[in-house]
């Protein structure tokens, strides 16, 4: 009799936890990642949607100064995160000058569709220390 009802124990709690981490992760999945980069003058929006293999996602180009990777890391069998990551282009490769690791639980959009993460970042680089810009916002993906 008692195992029985241990076992029923077990299996309730086993089904509120699936129940818990499916609404959980439909809610992130319904967001996307969009990071405004700016470089002399002019912005590039990155939009980002949720992936569970980070490692094809090429980085971006910003006028042969630098490169821009954001990576949002979902999936039933991942860690989930949010990579952010700024190279600096040089004559031999590019060269890592930011990484930035976000892990749940993120912000929840209070008021507004759109949650900033980090503010603004503002980085410097190279012999003639350029300037790069940029802001990254958790938004809602529109259906």
């Amino acid at each position: 009799m008692r195992q029985s009802i241990f076992l029923r124990i077990c299996a309730g709690s086993l089904w509120a936890f699936t129940a818990a981490s499916t609404f959980a992760t439909t809610q992130t999945d319904e967001r996307l990642l969009n990071c405004e980069v700016t470089y002399a003058g002019q912005t590039q929006n990155i939009v980002v949607a949720p992936t569970q293999d980070p490692y094809p996602h090429a980085s971006v180009r910003i006028r042969n100064r630098f490169r821009f990777k954001a990576v949002m890391v979902q999936g039933a069998d991942v860690t989930p995160r949010i990579g952010i990551y700024v190279y600096l282009e040089t004559p031999q490769q590019p060269m890592l000058i930011q990484h930035v690791l976000l892990e749940p639980p993120y912000p929840e959009p209070s008021q507004h569709p759109r949650v900033d993460l980090l503010g603004e970042q503002r980085l410097y680089a190279g012999p003639l220390e350029r300037e790069l810009i940029y802001r990254c916002f958790l938004e809602q993906a529109t259906p």
